[in-house]
């Protein structure tokens, strides 16, 4: 059948018989439509090598700075002068609580100066000094959304794509889709807050459906940084080559005979990489080999924002050594500022900003922020008005809050949409989480409806049947040149 196939081709193609190229063309169309198609018989396979999107990327890494509890974007970056105007009066919009015991219906106008800052003119408050010497280079977005008052639904929102959780993290899916850069790193690290995890705990870096390998891999805050990762001295140098060299002939051979158990090729993957780091991680670790000018930078002469600068720096050398995703959390509800935000915002600023403007101006210094993405943001903002009037506060506001990017192809010097005029509702140029995840996906170069993988219920993705909207107007490269 194929040779006479193969002759019908070789007839067609050079005969005088006047065919056009055009008919020739539609029957060789109609023959490939005819012919049987051949069903996939091998098994896929899952590993962390290197991959190249569908289309160009924009960026190649990203750093998302993860400020776990709701940063109050009224009383950060967006200055609302209605709302001074009605300091300490009633507030008769319709309000969703999510703590109705406290609530109060007063308005409550900033405490803290904004000031316009770089050639962009954005404003800001007097709470970021340091975001303020960049602001030139971020892309401040003033109209995010998830709508739901719950910390976990809202950070499973930001983070997996819908509200629900078991759902494969962001950092997850950057990885089955691009693998890692260095086969001794993994794709995907998180680097915890010493005062603990933030909510939802490790469900913040679950692989979900996708194959383990693809969840992300733990770097705690304090020595050992990496749990496990050497092996006792009676068991270092020839003896331990020896032992993983036999482990993995056994572990190859079990595999062989369970073609296409994901879990048990990842755990082999995850075993191989743990060993190929104990020389690769311990290096991209030692902060020894920065200067003490870039110490400096982030603030490792500070001890109030030592240890937040010393996982921003951290993160800097992952990205720079082939690390695809690193995220950064902040501890559970460090910003989830219910009472006392008057001294405890201030905190969380000194804390978080200087580091979080030092990596913007290392990457940029160094030539990586053009293919780095950098995001700053919680899971929600704070309502406009008090909560807790014996010891002020702000309750949750996940219908418009505020969150920055810089680098990876976003466009520098740039506020873009805005809540209404008390800081409640995103009104201008809503961006929703799904609207993010789809514009993020497009500057990595990957495309959501091919970025799947099968489960029980179906085949699942990020967006997973969300209308997500590429957000063109923050992107340096409009629709035209994508």
């Amino acid at each position: 059948m194929a040779s006479s196939a193969h002759h019908r081709r070789h007839f067609l193609a050079t005969t005088g018989f006047g065919l056009s190229s055009l008919a020739l063309t539609h029957l060789l169309q109609e023959e490939a439509r005819s012919a049987p198609i051949k069903p996939n018989l091998e098994r896929p396979t899952f590993d962390l090598t290197a991959k190249r999107p569908p289309k160009e990327p924009q960026a190649t890494a990203m750093i998302s700075l993860f400020m776990q509890g709701g940063p109050s974007h009224i009383d950060l970056f967006e200055p609302k002068p209605e709302l001074d105007k009605r300091h300490m009066q009633t507030f008769s919009g319709q309000i969703q609580y999510d703590n109705a015991a406290e609530a109060s219906s007063k308005l409550y106008a900033s405490p803290w100066k904004f000031a316009k800052h770089g050639e962009c003119g954005t404003e800001l408050s007097e709470l970021l000094p340091h975001l303020a010497t960049v602001v030139d280079d971020i892309c401040l977005i003033r109209s995010m959304r998830t709508g739901v008052n719950n910390h976990g639904q809202s950070i499973n929102a930001l983070n997996n794509g819908r509200i629900q959780g078991g759902r494969p993290a962001l950092g997850s899916w950057m990885a089955y889709g691009l693998g890692s850069e260095n086969r001794n790193l993994p794709a995907f690290v998180i680097l915890t807050d010493p005062q603990g995890l933030p909510v939802l705990g490790v469900e913040n870096w679950n692989n979900g459906w996708l194959p383990s390998l693809y969840q992300g891999t733990v770097i705690r805050p304090k020595e050992p940084r990496i749990l496990n990762l050497d092996p006792p001295v009676n068991a270092q140098g020839p003896i331990q080559k020896r032992y993983l060299s036999y482990l993995q002939q056994l572990n190859q051979d079990h595999l062989s005979n369970h073609p296409g158990e994901h879990d048990l090729a990842a755990r082999i993957s995850s075993f191989e990489l743990a060993a190929r780091m104990q020389t690769a991680a311990k290096e991209a670790l030692d902060l020894s080999q920065e200067t003490e000018e870039t110490q400096k930078l982030y603030g490792l002469d500070n001890p109030v924002c030592k240890e937040y600068g010393t996982r921003c720096l951290i993160a800097r050398r992952l990205i720079e050594r082939g690390v695809r995703f690193v995220q950064i959390h902040t501890g559970n509800q460090h910003w989830d500022h219910h009472g006392g935000i008057l001294t405890g915002l201030p905190k969380m600023c000194q804390v978080t900003d200087q580091p979080s403007a030092a990596l913007v101006k290392d990457l940029k210094q160094r030539g990586l922020l053009d293919t780095t993405l950098v995001h700053w943001g919680g899971e929600m903002g704070r309502l406009p008005v008090i909560q807790n009037e014996k010891n002020i506060g702000r309750d949750h506001n996940t219908h418009g809050f505020s969150m920055w990017l810089a680098g990876g192809g976003t466009k520098a010097g740039l506020a873009y949409g805005a809540t209404d005029e008390f800081g409640h509702q995103a009104v201008e140029k809503i961006v929703n989480h799904f609207d993010y995840h789809a514009t993020l996906l497009h500057l990595f170069g990957l495309e959501p409806e091919k970025l799947t993988f099968p489960r029980p219920g179906g085949v699942g993705s990020l967006l997973d049947g969300q209308d997500g909207k590429i957000v063109w107007d923050i992107l340096r490269r409009g629709p035209a040149s994508a």
